[in-house]
């Protein structure tokens, strides 16, 4: 038994290693039945494809496609491109910024500080010969060291002069001695919608990049303080802030600012950019160097863009355009003086028809101190024309300081009492029978409200040319317009319709 077994463990030792032998024998052996060892170094070479090499032989086109009559206006329009560019880049910089970054944070009533360096790029164009730059004031702010680096390598430390936080502007100056090569400012009110223009920046720290493109649209608004830019298709992307928008003769219609970018967190060119338009900051320009700070008008109104619910209460057709209505006006103000109430809807501005509030406020902040501008204002279904000043905004703040300790104290409260008016919500019984507005329940003895001749049981239907349905409202109203104007109530008595102007409550 024990010799059976012994000769079946050496049959399969036996199988094993002819089976090992065979797959050997095979893997080695080509298609002439030679091992690979035995095949000469010449023939494994062949066999690999690194034998001796054979010449392809091989004709190139000397033609080109077209010849250059075929297309003479394309070789021109490419070297005229060439040639802008050329005159262009000199004049942008690129701009390198150092600073701290302080965070302070609150957690289990204790206070934490953290401060750490923080670095930035941007880009800049130079205006004068002197050397001033304009750039952004976000790409500056905050920073305690910067450094521009100009088209040929050579860098210097720059200075800042001055600042336009509301218009996004900072104006730089170079440390250094020329020469220096600025580009124009070319007239932004001329630009129109379709027109070509380049953009010239540092994106991303590349350096000297530029994009063409076209003027997409005109007076976008993107936030509070970046109203009536320019909107282009010009690749913008992070580090072209503060570069120039530049036309066909190489003159500046805009200073790049923003970008639309769908990540947040990620921010690259979508197709969208934003242009500061030239006058404007040309404007703030011209303002820092002379007086060390921009100047804005002021016209002391505070507006909203018209609502369908406005339209309605003020009967404003639709037919009779668009405007900015009037919240309310600062009381010493220009538009005070001028003789603009609540309620009002500014149609015009210098001629120029309003559209939206946004640009009321660029016509109002791009006019010149001292100029008396014309207003078109819509009033209870009249058009009126009012002469107003524009005024220095921080002027203005100094003497509203004097104003507001010289003014009694006008609060609600104030208002109410000498009114003397006590009212209620209509009921819907009452709304049924046709009656509207808002019910004279009583009136105190004395006070203004009899004097001018409301009774108890009229129905208050307007002020100021507003329709009313509510007390709540109307007392809110009555409270902001009688402190500082006249007010007109529209006051229904039985079948007759009663106008009554309540005088101004507190007196400078």
């Amino acid at each position: 038994m024990k010799v059976a077994f012994a000769r079946l463990v050496i049959l399969l030792i036996v199988f094993c290693l002819a089976l090992t032998g065979v797959t050997i024998w095979r893997k080695w052996q080509d298609d002439r039945g030679l091992p690979g060892f035995l095949r000469s170094k010449q023939e494994k070479m062949l066999e690999s494809g690194k034998g001796p090499f054979t010449p392809e032989d091989y004709t190139l086109e000397e033609e080109p496609a077209l010849n250059l009559e075929e297309v003479s206006l394309l070789a021109r329009l490419n070297a005229e491109y060439t040639h802008l560019i050329n005159e262009i880049v000199p004049s942008v910089v690129s701009i390198d910024t150092w600073g701290e970054r302080q965070e302070r944070r609150r957690y289990q009533g204790q206070t934490y500080e953290r401060t750490w360096e923080a670095s930035g790029i941007g880009s800049g164009v130079i205006v004068s010969k002197e050397g001033h730059i304009v750039t952004n004031e976000h790409v500056i702010d905050g920073t305690l060291s910067i450094q521009v680096t100009l088209h040929d390598g050579r860098s210097y430390s720059a200075r800042l002069i001055g600042e336009d936080p509301t218009l996004d502007i900072a104006v730089l100056r170079i440390e250094g001695e020329g020469p220096f090569e600025p580009l124009r400012f070319g007239d932004s009110d001329r630009v129109n919608t379709g027109e070509m223009i380049f953009a010239v920046g540092n994106p991303f720290g590349l350096g000297e990049t530029v994009t063409q493109g076209i003027i997409s649209a005109k007076e976008r608004s993107i936030s509070a303080r970046q109203r009536g830019l320019f909107q282009t298709d010009a690749a913008i992307n992070p580090g072209n802030s503060g570069g120039p928008l530049v036309n066909y003769r190489g003159e500046i219609v805009g200073i790049n600012v923003a970008i639309y970018s769908s990540d947040s967190e990620h921010h690259s060119f979508s197709g969208v950019g934003f242009s500061i338009p030239a006058n404007d900051v040309r404007r703030s320009f011209e303002q820092i160097l002379k007086r060390g700070r921009p100047i804005q008008g002021f016209l002391g109104l505070l507006g909203r863009d018209l609502s369908s619910r406005d339209r309605y209460e003020l009967s404003y057709r639709r037919e009779l355009g668009r405007g900015v209505i009037v919240d309310s006006v600062s009381p010493g103000g220009p538009a005070e003086k001028a003789g603009l109430l609540s309620d009002d809807i500014v149609q015009r501005f210098n001629g120029q028809e309003i559209r939206s509030r946004a640009q009321l406020i660029n016509l109002t902040q791009r006019a010149k101190v001292g100029e008396e501008i014309t207003l078109l204002v819509w009033r209870n279904k009249e058009v009126i024309e009012l002469k107003s000043e524009i005024i220095d905004y921080d002027d203005w703040k100094r003497l509203e300081q004097t104003i507001q300790k010289n003014r009694p104290l006008a609060d609600n409260q104030t208002v109410f009492q000498r009114l003397g008016l006590q009212l209620r919500n209509l009921t819907v019984l009452e709304k049924m029978q046709g009656a509207e507005g808002v019910l004279v329940a009583n009136i105190d003895s004395k006070t203004v409200a009899k004097k001018v001749g409301i009774n108890p049981g009229d129905l208050i239907i307007s002020i100021n040319g507003r329709r009313i349905t509510k007390a709540n409202d109307l007392l809110g109203r009555l409270a902001a317009s009688a402190s500082v104007q006249e007010t007109k109530l529209v006051l229904k008595r039985g079948k007759k319709t009663i106008d009554i102007l309540v005088p101004r409550l507190v007196q400078r």
